[in-house]
């Protein structure tokens, strides 16, 4: 199959469950991935996010094939995790411990 053909073939769906499937290494019957279509898989997903990923994630491959990293701060904020304070710290006396 010619390599256009297959990504403008390739559905999101399609994209999550090969994804899925290199990253578990089973494919959702729960049938292992050989070495030959873990790599295949592989190649496809990263040539898909190429394409296709917009908002790429920590150390994922982003629209133009540039690999994306993202810092802590930016993580946090993505996930909606909020910087602690120094007001965040457990004050007990010395008889409740």
């Amino acid at each position: 199959m010619e390599l256009e053909h297959l990504l403008n073939a390739m559905t999101p769906e399609v994209y999550q469950r090969i994804a899925t499937a290199v990253e578990t290494g089973k494919w959702p019957d729960g049938t292992p991935l050989s070495q030959g279509q873990r790599d295949s898989a592989m190649q496809a997903v990263m040539l898909y996010q190429s394409r296709h990923n917009t908002d790429a994630e920590h150390m994922s491959v982003a629209v133009g094939g540039e690999l994306k990293f993202k810092s802590k701060a930016e993580l946090k904020r993505d996930f909606g995790v909020d910087e602690p304070s120094h007001n965040d710290i457990a004050r007990f006396d010395r008889n409740q411990i």
